[in-house]
């Protein structure tokens, strides 16, 4: 009985900064799993966010996890290994122009990160939260560790949020800058005949020149590649099937347990969270138009218009972002078919994203330095 109590009076201890991050991993949890919204990080983040805020539990392993799989890079660098089993580049390598779309759709990360500096933000917590943009939850994660910006908890929760977010955001800012004519125009479809040797040499060319442009998305690069490699050269099969369920889900789900290190309450709960949540929508919205504005500056040289909708799969929330676009076309046309078009862009925007990641944190030790 007197330990019933001795719970209940640690409970009743609770603060209310304690309390809201309780609300928001229940909140997490309500969005895995009512909403299917990527349960495999949301659900352990949501329960971690919960364990690590009620002053009972001792976060030791919580932290040991942490610094094993985060502050050593290695979930994200594994994580990668399995997107790239999952990534077939046959679309993107049928037309290769795609990859524009892919760069231009990272215009929000560098627009993000002046906005973030101009609100006071130092330069590498800036960085940090402006690869919120990139959509790409391990990137964030390798960035903002990099950095060790003490804002890892939030802006780890924006990224994968918005990740999941895609089909609520991105329509509504794709509507607002393109006409109904341009939303209509068909695209004629490009069979994917791409052999296997291309599809062999393409990662290891993708690492030897992401490498040379941005050394420091090597790791990042390299482990994608890696991934894909294993997918495409035929002799691994049963090793692709594990890397993209069984690995892909399993350090998910470590990286989200992980991830609730750094949602305690007196990191998360603060005015700099949510000014974080807003200028990763900031990102998240500049990248989409982004793209969608470089694809209307191509349709003023280019005999064979694009619609410009394409241009904004070109962020690195794949595959949603290919389906969003695909679905907004046919809404316009039912005879419109623009997946493989915006699977193209979408997966060059995979790439981008890694390779804006290390630019970034180039330009930044550069400006230290």
């Amino acid at each position: 009985m007197q330990d019933f109590l001795d719970l209940f009076a640690n409970v009743t201890n609770i603060t209310w900064q304690e309390g809201v991050m309780l609300l928001i991993g229940g909140t997490l949890i309500l969005l895995a799993i009512w909403k299917n919204m990527e349960p495999s990080l949301l659900l352990p983040m949501g329960f971690g966010a919960i364990l690590v805020n009620l002053p009972f539990v001792n976060t030791e392993a919580i932290e040991t996890l942490f610094n094993a799989g985060i502050a050593t890079e290695l979930f994200p660098l594994l994580l990668f290994i399995g997107i790239g089993a999952m990534i077939d580049f046959g679309p993107l390598l049928s037309n290769p122009k795609l990859m524009l779309f892919g760069a231009a759709a990272q215009f929000g990360i560098f627009f993000t990160l002046c906005v973030a500096r101009l609100l006071g933000f130092e330069l590498t917590d800036a960085a940090s939260i402006a690869i919120i943009g990139a959509a790409d939850g391990p990137t964030s994660i390798y960035v903002s560790q990099y950095f060790n910006s003490q804002y890892q908890g939030a802006i780890m929760v924006a990224a994968y949020s918005y990740m999941a977010l895609v089909p609520i955001v991105q329509p509504p800012v794709i509507r607002l800058i393109t006409t109904k004519k341009e939303r209509r125009i068909r695209m004629d479809y490009t069979p994917d005949t791409v052999g296997k040797i291309p599809r062999i040499l393409f990662p290891i060319f993708v690492t030897i020149i992401a490498g040379a442009v941005a050394p420091k998305s090597a790791e990042l690069v390299g482990f994608l590649m890696f991934g894909n490699l294993i997918r495409e050269c035929g002799v691994l099969n049963s090793l692709s099937e594990t890397a993209q369920k069984v690995l892909a889900n399993l350090v998910t789900l470590l990286l989200g347990l992980s991830v609730a290190f750094r949602m305690s309450a007196e990191a998360f709960v603060t005015v700099e969270t949510l000014a974080i949540i807003a200028l990763g929508l900031v990102a998240f919205v500049f990248d989409t138009v982004g793209g969608v504005m470089f694809a209307k500056l191509m349709n003023l040289f280019s005999k064979r218009k694009v619609n410009p909708m394409i241009g904004a799969a070109g962020i690195s929330a794949f595959p949603m972002s290919s389906r969003v676009i695909h679905q907004m076309g046919r809404k316009e046309d039912p005879y419109n078919y623009l997946l493989m078009h915006a699977a193209g862009a979408n997966v060059s925007g995979q790439i981008a994203s890694v390779v804006a990641g290390g630019l970034l944190i180039t330009l930044v030790e550069n400006l230290i330095h």
